[in-house]
């Protein structure tokens, strides 16, 4: 009871103590914060005052630079009479009413003010009475401006308002000066008193302080050590148990929690590894949709913290996308390997392996459960499938493995077998739901890397398909490409190229770009490119082939996509696209190209310099009810166009404009062909396998020389048939082409017959010799001709399908002023060689 009221006596003694001590400390840290408080708030004031006079002394000191560019203005203006001195002194006038408001509003002190307000005055005055009239005078041509008392009489107003700026600057000068020294004698004042309280909350703190240390702090810190020490994992540390009140009581606490922690921390790190070893998995695994990398993932999440060494094996049939059924002698192929070494004693990556029913991975293949095998040396099951192997293996010190299957979607691809050796205990049952749930992760990612890289393979051997395999064979310009697949996860897109021979020498030139990834965006840049093609053999212009074009993509949006499942996502986007066609005749060297929603091409010069085309780009395909305008050049020859699609310039860590400009930079370096050139653009503008489709086509422009094309005009009269044919054998005897004189005669005589009596005039007839002789007739109607077959007793409709029965090809061919019927005849082989040895102008083919 006695030593009961003692503590009792003793805590009342310390809470009175407490309460006291804080009591004081509270005033006095409060009386020190308030002075400082005080001082603060006059110091801000002071300091806000002498701001306010700086601030009135620097619009004084501008508003002063006005009266004297007003002045300088004027005298200038009146002396010179050049309106190049009004400039100045027009702005000065203005901002002087303005700026001197300011000054006087800036102004505390009323002295100053009174003597700002004297110089507003002064100076408005000066303005106003003098400096306009003076001004105005001059204009009018006054000789008095120039006097001696009108000068005199500026001079003055002027040295009175500098005088009065001086009195402003020095009285303000003074004024701050005065302040300031007021200011540093408060804050002396405020330092000393606040210093003194500050030093007396010091010492009662550090007397209540040394009085706490001594009846609390020291126990507790002894409590605290021992605390830290078993938060440390340190758990065998106890407290002396003195049993001394509160303190006691807590020392008993301490040694209870120790003991229990020590019991139910073998447990706890148990768990703790497993969760980190799953957490692991499902962070580090599937990073990737490679089949391979994610394997090999798996093996380095799990090495060491699970097991010594890692294989995985897949079934054959799962990589080719079939189902292994659990029958005998399964075949896998082992896709990851590895371990705490790096050569383990097992067979490589690539390996094909077959399965022995007796063997634990086809039983855990077989059962879809995983199978442990705590030691290998006494498992003759596992021993009968490869002795060599199996003894490699045991000799190397593996003892003890757990093999679980892959598999995901109810598809069994495969096992994993994980492996221990050396002084790592033997694996045990309660392991295999471990093994189990890693397996079920790895299989899941596996799966999906193995569908992608299925739809990947496929969308990408569709497209490749798609694409031009190479070139037709056409004289008009030199080309060479490029195509990337995209490297994302969103797969193959729908970029497309193409080089299209067309009438007459010209070529087409095309890039496109369908919106999307995969295997749809691939059977729909199928489709726009056969469409184009079968525009082009209609010899449409740009403008007009980029509107049915539209109006197709159109149709093809709007329509039921066969083939499509109901709900399919892909089935429910519209089909957009963007293209760009471009034609180029290497006789008039003129380019003409209309883009849809695609960016325009680079043209370098001869000389090598490169330069975005200008031009209208019309809206993206699909939209429609927009139209498309086109774009000529006139081409050197030798120059390179290149088309390409927004891949090659555009990515996550470049803007657009920002990859053009590398473009333009790139083309213009010196290169030696353009194979050359197209492996420069792709290795400087991408780094690594690109986030989009990239499709770059570079064409260099040849010319055809000028004596190898014949043009005549023909009147509309039956007679000038003959005239038409001897025009042409003269032609083809002077380029040495006797041997096709006659065909030559037949084809000119009917297509010079039909423009005569179905056409309308003009009638022009042209030949061409390139690789191939090409005979033109245009007149001015724009009525096609049609090939029929001719009965028995018909007059006409034989013409035609004589032209077909004898020449290499024919068509006909819209212009602007009416139509164009050609055909072509294969020169003889003579003729064509001499013909590619000699080249053509600035093609750059040799």
């Amino acid at each position: 009871m006695t030593a009961t009221r003692s503590k009792r006596r003793v805590g009342w003694g310390l809470t009175r103590l407490t309460v006291v001590a804080s009591t004081v400390l509270a005033l006095l840290i409060g009386l020190a914060f308030g002075v400082l408080l005080w001082a603060i708030q006059d110091m801000r004031e002071s300091t806000d005052a002498r701001k306010s006079i700086r601030t009135a002394l620097v619009e004084a000191a501008g508003l002063e630079k006005l009266v004297l560019d007003v002045e300088t203005g004027q005298r200038g203006f009146v002396i010179t009479r050049q309106d190049r001195f009004l400039q100045p002194w027009e702005t000065a006038r203005l901002d002087f009413p303005g700026q001197a408001k300011e000054l006087v509003r800036l102004t505390d002190p009323p002295e100053l003010r009174k003597l700002a307000l004297q110089i507003t005055r002064d100076g408005e005055s000066f303005i106003r009475d003098y400096s306009v009239p003076l001004v105005e005078a001059a204009k009018q041509g006054n000789p008095s401006t120039r006097s001696v008392q009108t000068t005199a009489e500026g001079q003055d107003r002027v040295d009175g308002l500098r005088a009065e700026f001086d009195r402003f600057d020095k009285d303000a000068r003074t004024i701050l000066a005065a302040r300031e020294d007021i200011a540093e004698g408060r804050v002396r004042w405020s330092i000393a008193a606040a210093t003194s309280g500050l030093a007396g909350s010091v010492l009662l703190i550090a007397a209540y302080t040394g009085y706490l240390t001594r009846a609390i702090v020291r126990p507790v810190r002894r409590a605290a050590a021992v605390a830290g020490r078993l938060a440390d994992g340190e758990l065998s540390a106890r407290m002396p148990e003195t049993g001394a009140g509160e303190i006691g009581e807590l020392e008993v606490a301490f040694n209870t929690m120790g003991h229990s922690l020590e019991e139910s921390r073998e447990l706890t790190d148990v768990a703790h590894r497993r969760l980190k070893l799953l957490y692991g998995a499902s962070v580090a695994v599937g990073t990737s949709l490679d089949v391979g990398r994610t394997a090999q993932e798996l093996v380095k999440v799990v090495v060491p913290a699970f097991a010594d060494f890692v294989t995985v094996d897949l079934a054959v049939s799962a990589l080719q996308d079939g189902e292994q059924l659990p029958a005998g002698g399964v075949k896998t192929r082992r896709v990851a390997v590895g371990g705490i070494v790096k050569v383990p004693p097992f067979q490589p990556v690539g390996a094909l392996i077959t399965l022995s029913p007796c063997t634990p991975q086809a039983r855990s293949f077989g059962s879809g459960l995983a199978t442990i095998e705590p030691d290998l040396r006494a498992s003759a099951t596992w021993q009968s499938q490869d002795p060599a192997q199996t003894g490699r293996i045991l000799e190397y010190g593996i003892h003890s493995l757990i093999t679980a299957p892959l598999q995901a979607r109810g598809m069994r691809m495969g096992v994993i077998t994980f492996w221990r050796s050396g002084s790592t205990g033997r694996f045990e049952e309660a392991e295999l739901s471990y093994a189990a749930e890693l397996a079920a992760k790895a299989g899941v990612a596996i799966d999906n890397a193995r569908r992608y890289t299925r739809e990947r393979d496929t969308a990408l051997t569709l497209q490749r398909s798609l694409l031009p395999q190479r070139f037709p064979a056409q004289p008009a310009v030199e080309v060479a490409s490029r195509y990337l697949p995209a490297g994302s996860q969103a797969g193959v897109g729908g970029d497309w190229f193409d080089v299209i021979p067309l009438s007459g020498a010209r070529v087409a030139l095309v890039v496109g770009d369908v919106v999307g990834h995969g295997i749809h965006a691939s059977a729909d840049m199928g489709r726009l490119r056969t469409a184009v093609r079968t525009l082009a053999d209609v010899d449409l212009p740009p403008d007009e082939l980029l509107t049915h074009l539209d109006d197709l993509v159109i149709h093809l949006a709007s329509d039921e996509q066969p083939g499509i499942a109901e709900g399919d996502a892909a089935a429910s986007g519209d089909l957009g696209a963007t293209c760009l066609y471009a034609v180029y005749d290497p006789i008039s060297r003129r380019c003409t190209l209309a883009t849809a929603g695609h960016p325009m091409p680079v043209l370098v010069t001869p000389e090598g310099v490169p330069e975005l085309v200008t031009g209208s780009i019309g809206p993206p395909l699909g939209v429609g009810g927009l139209p498309f305008e086109t774009t000529e050049l006139q081409l050197a020859a030798g120059s390179v166009l290149a088309l390409f699609t927004d891949g090659l310039i555009e990515s996550r860590n470049r803007d657009i404009d920002h990859g053009l400009a590398e473009l333009i930079r790139t083309l213009g370096a010196p290169v030696t062909s353009l194979e050359d050139t197209c492996d420069t653009v792709i290795d400087t503008l991408l780094d690594g396998r690109p986030a989009d489709d990239v499709a770059l086509l570079l064409a260099r422009t040849g010319a055809l020389p000028p004596d190898h094309v014949a043009t005549w005009d023909i009147l509309p009269d039956p007679a000038q048939v003959a005239v038409a044919r001897t025009l042409a054998t003269d032609q083809l005897d002077a380029w040495g082409l006797a041997d096709l004189e006659f065909i030559t005669e037949l084809v000119v005589s009917e297509l010079v017959t039909n423009a005569i009596r179905y056409g309308a005039p003009p009638i022009q007839l042209r030949l061409i010799r390139d690789r191939t002789l090409i005979c033109e007739v245009s007149d001015a109607s724009s009525t096609a001709p049609h090939l029929r077959r001719a009965r028995a007793f018909d007059e006409g409709g034989r013409g035609l399908l004589l032209v077909a029965q004898l020449t290499q090809g024919w068509g006909s061919r819209q212009t602007t002023s009416g139509k164009t019927i050609w055909c072509e005849q294969t020169l003889p082989r003579a003729a064509a060689d001499a013909h590619s040895g000699a080249g053509r102008a600035g093609s750059g083919v040799g």
